[in-house]
């Protein structure tokens, strides 16, 4: 029988990159020209918010936000180094990178052998390409599929009548979608190798923002919505069923982190939904996070926690365990409150 340990994340980019760069992703929307001028100014920021921007303009509250989370990207290692998983298997999204206009499915399972994945040739929002481990613009980082375990998980799901797509190859991205190789790289922050095989399992979290500030889209008309939390939950604990009955021990992973400030539209994109992000915090300490099953699709997308679909995945595989909470990093200004928690055998 199978063995199973459930782990949460952030895949935050910012990490990648120095302090002094980590609040350019504020920095750019305050830039946008549908940013209400008023809300360019600090003095109109929420009090939190202009605390943590301080005199020195985020830099101090950067650098403690990475010690907190860091501090559970190290923690989450140390018990999937005791736990000796034949392979991992992430919940994670796609920001139009591997799907684009041409397929968007719900749920995509990669039956990957292996992939050359170069995660450090773009800064993104952080607009700088120097990252922290000093990899070259073109550093190569080699991630292990298992494709065994992931054709025989698409399959299982299948005949349980959930109809996930699957890929052997990637399709527009060359290697792995930022969720996921993120993932990777933060679980092994000090650089110590990481010979895990993976599992990327897509999630469409982003749903109807899906092209967000994307141009040249507005001939398509509507873009369907993400699955719903109820699905997701359900399917989490297919998988966590599927893999107790196999012969393989596998860490499931939710990664991402929570609400998002450039989605949190009732804030003008400026700062998340602090305030919902604590509600899940305690859901999860409580033990309540079974009741995940039962969010809105509407409430998520309100709150900006698009993402969080790939929590409730492992929710639903682990909705017969209790969580500990290992790191919280909340903040107004670096985007996204992050968690890290473990449910244990």
């Amino acid at each position: 029988m199978g063995e199973l340990l459930g782990l949460g994340l952030s895949h935050a980019g910012m990490f990648v990159y120095p302090d002094a760069e980590m609040v350019n992703i504020l920095r750019r929307e305050l830039e946008r020209d549908t940013m209400p001028p008023e809300l360019r100014e600090v003095k109109n920021w929420p009090q939190p918010m202009q605390a943590e921007w301080g005199e020195d303009e985020g830099l101090s509250a950067a650098r403690a936000h990475r010690d907190i989370v860091v501090n559970g990207f190290r923690q989450l290692r140390e018990e999937l180094d005791s736990f000796r998983p034949d392979f991992v298997l992430i919940w994670g999204d796609d920001q139009h990178e591997n799907f684009k206009e041409d397929v968007v499915p719900p749920f995509c399972v990669y039956a990957y052998d292996q992939v050359e994945c170069r995660p450090f040739r773009h800064g993104g929002p952080f607009r700088r390409t120097r990252n922290i481990w000093g990899y070259p613009d073109d550093g190569v980082v080699s991630v292990r599929g298992h494709r065994d375990a992931s054709t025989y998980l698409a399959e299982q799901l299948l005949e349980r009548d959930f109809d996930v797509a699957y890929a052997f190859r990637p399709h527009h991205h060359p290697g792995l979608a930022h969720a996921f190789i993120n993932t990777v790289l933060y679980l092994d922050y000090d650089r110590q190798g990481f010979d895990y095989p993976v599992i990327p399992f897509h999630v469409n979290c982003y749903g109807s923002d899906f092209f967000r500030d994307r141009s040249g889209i507005e001939g398509y008309g509507r873009v369907p919505p993400s699955p719903k939390p109820r699905r997701c939950f359900d399917l989490g604990k297919a998988v966590a069923e599927i893999i107790q009955e196999s012969p393989w021990r596998a860490a499931l992973i939710g990664s991402s982190s929570w609400s998002h400030a450039f989605l949190t539209k009732k804030h003008h994109g400026l700062y998340p939904d602090v305030e919902s992000d604590r509600q899940r915090l305690d859901d999860l300490k409580t033990g309540q996070h079974g009741g995940w099953r039962n969010l809105s699709r509407d409430t998520l997308v309100d709150a900006g926690q698009h993402e969080f679909l790939n929590w409730v995945c492992l929710a639903g595989a682990m909705s017969d365990r209790k969580a500990e909470v290992l790191a919280y990093g909340e903040t107004w200004i670096l985007n996204s409150d992050k968690a890290a928690a473990v449910f244990r055998p």
